[in-house]
């Protein structure tokens, strides 16, 4: 796993981080996006639709990723 001594802000990762525990059994969500800011109980990460603050103990797995790709021109 990615080691956050290592991230700075405006960093791309991906999250995987637990939301719940059920009946069914843990649910998980995947944030996307670049790092806002680090703290020793969280890490926030702005996605395309809203800041998400991840508590580090309910991460399971990060890693950097490559920035998105170029939008594509418009059709004519």
């Amino acid at each position: 796993m990615l080691s956050f001594g290592d991230l700075v802000a405006g960093d791309r990762i991906v999250v995987r981080y637990r939301l719940e525990q059920s009946q069914e059994g843990e649910k998980f969500s995947d944030a996307l996006g670049e790092v806002q800011e680090i703290t020793d109980d969280s890490i926030s990460v702005k996605t395309r639709s809203e800041v998400v603050i991840i508590a580090r103990s309910s991460i399971t797995h990060a890693k950097r990723v490559p920035p998105p790709p170029p939008r594509r021109r418009p059709r004519t």
